[in-house]
C-alpha cells in the first residue's frame, strides 16, 4: 500500500487514521515480534511527549540478548540510507539524568507518529523535538515516523531538528524523498538510522531498538495497510484520487 498524501486532507482525518495505526503497531509488536518479557502499549504517560506506542520491559533482572529475540546490529545492521552517531551525549547525560519508569515495567522505547500539529508552529516543532531529544538523553530509544513534508518551520524535516539537540552536523533531505523515518538507539552513544521516503512509496520496516545493539523490525507497511483497511471508505476518495 503506497504512502498517501496526507497533506490533502484535514488534520482530523489523519488523526483518525493515526489512532488505528498505533493500535495495529502495538498488536503486531505484541504478537511475537517483541521478546517474551517486553510489551507494547498505546499512549502511556511517560512525562515527556505523549508517545504513540511504548515498549516496556517487565522487570526480571535479566539482560536482553539476541537469543531472547530481536536482531543484533553487529550481524544484521538496519538497512537504511544514513547512519550517524554521537558520543557527546555521554558527557551531557552525566550532568542531568532523569530515570523514566512505568508502573508496568521499565520504559525502553517509544514509537512516535508525527501529526500535523507537531509542525504547525516553530514552538510546536521545538517542543516536540526537544522532548524527543530528552528521551534519548535518558536512554529511551525512539522510532519517529514523519509522513508530512518539511515546511518553513522545519526546512530539513524533524530528524534534523532532533539531531541538532544532540550533534549539529550537515543534513539535507533528498528533494524527491521529503518524508522521514528515523530510528534512534540511545544508551551509550546515540545512533540515528535514517531512511527517507516519498508519497506513493511502500513503507520499509524500521528498527525499533530495545538496547543499543539489539532491535526488532517494526512492520510499518503491514500495519499501515491494516489501518487503511479500517479507514472510512467515505474519506478515502481525496487520498486515492
Amino acid at each position: 500500500m503506497p504512502i498517501h498524501d496526507w497533506t490533502r486532507v484535514r488534520p482530523n482525518r489523519f488523526h483518525h487514521f493515526h489512532q488505528s495505526w498505533i493500535v495495529a503497531l502495538a498488536d503486531a509488536l505484541n504478537d511475537g515480534l517483541l521478546p517474551p518479557d517486553y510489551l507494547a502499549l498505546a499512549e502511556q504517560n511517560t512525562k515527556g511527549p505523549v508517545p504513540d506506542v511504548v515498549a516496556l520491559k517487565i522487570p526480571d533482572g535479566r539482560t536482553l540478548s539476541a537469543k531472547d529475540g530481536g536482531l543484533a546490529v553487529a550481524t544484521a545492521p538496519p538497512q537504511v540510507r544514513l547512519r550517524t552517531e554521537s558520543d557527546a551525549i555521554n558527557y551531557a547525560r552525566r550532568a542531568d539524568r532523569l530515570a523514566i519508569r512505568h508502573v508496568d515495567g521499565d520504559l525502553v522505547a517509544i514509537v512516535e507518529i508525527v501529526s500535523p500539529g507537531n509542525k504547525d508552529s516553530r514552538h510546536a516543532v521545538r517542543s516536540f523535538t526537544r522532548k524527543l531529544a530528552r528521551m534519548l538523553f535518558n536512554g529511551i530509544h525512539v522510532l519517529m515516523v514523519d509522513l508530512f513534508p518539511p515546511n518553513p518551520r522545519n526546512p530539513e524535516g524533524l530528524h534534523k531538528e532532533v539531531w541538532d539537540f544532540i550533534r549539529e552536523e550537515p543534513y539535507a533531505l533528498p528533494a524527491d524523498k521529503p518524508l522521514t523515518l528515523a530510528a534512534y538507539a540511545a544508551a551509550g552513544n546515540i545512533t540515528a538510522y535514517v531512511e527517507e521516503v516519498a508519497v506513493m512509496q511502500v513503507l520499509p520496516s524500521m528498527p525499533l531498538f530495545l538496547t543499543h545493539e539489539l532491535y526488532v523490525p517494526c512492520p510499518l507497511e503491514t500495519t499501515y495497510q491494516v489501518a487503511w483497511a479500517k479507514f472510512p471508505r467515505q474519506l478515502k476518495g481525496e487520498l486515492e484520487g
